[in-house]
């Protein structure tokens, strides 16, 4: 198994990035909140995980030991490949899929394209106590607080990966939100690709 890869950043891609390890150029699938922490030229270390299928090598890479371990844990549940994972850790940080499994929150995991009502009750139990207890900073969703959306971690994320600071980054973030809080309310889950190009066209305009 291919447990991590490191060297520079080839290419970026809407769904991937191209690393290029000893001479080679491995093509690896990631997440938009993963892939803004990347910069074409520069070094970056992902962990990745291997799929293999009898006519395909997959990689997939994730900004940290936790994501990947959630990729791979999340395709334990029945009906659940690696490119639902990927969707499912492109909508939702690793801990905010602890809190939707632990609260069994339907609704939560139904906002990850493909996966409909009766999917997400199944993922709820074959998952139940498997993915690890919510750290502090969320699990005040299961007693009734507010979860921090994912798209907020993860285009912050992208910010300060980018080189901007973190008050910088959050004064983005708190100016791109109504545009998430509408695609909420229309029934979507916010775009972080979306969201972080708006972000940073905020930013150079400064």
């Amino acid at each position: 198994m291919i447990a991590s890869v490191r060297g520079r950043v080839a290419a970026i891609a809407p769904d991937g990035a191209v690393v290029e390890v000893g001479g080679v150029g491995m093509l690896v699938h990631c997440t938009p909140g993963t892939l803004a922490t990347l910069r074409v030229g520069e070094e970056a270390r992902l962990a990745t995980s291997l799929v293999v299928r009898e006519e395909s090598l997959t990689l997939f890479g994730f900004a940290g030991d936790d994501e990947r371990g959630v990729f791979e844990m999340l395709q334990t549940a029945n009906g659940v490949g690696p490119k639902v994972a990927l969707a499912m850790l492109a909508v939702h940080t690793p801990n905010a899929l602890r809190v939707a499994v632990a609260s069994a929150d339907v609704k939560a995991l139904t906002r990850v394209p493909g996966v409909g009502p009766k999917g997400a009750q199944r993922i709820i139990v074959d998952l139940k106590d498997k993915l690890g207890t919510p750290d502090q900073a969320v699990n005040a969703a299961l007693n009734g607080g507010a979860a921090v959306p994912a798209w907020r971690d993860q285009v912050h994320s992208g910010l300060v990966g980018l080189g901007y600071s973190a008050r910088d980054a959050d004064e983005a973030v708190a100016g791109v939100a109504p545009q998430a809080d509408a695609e909420v309310a229309q029934g979507r889950s916010p775009q972080v690709a979306a969201l972080l190009k708006a972000a940073l066209r905020a930013l150079s305009v400064r």
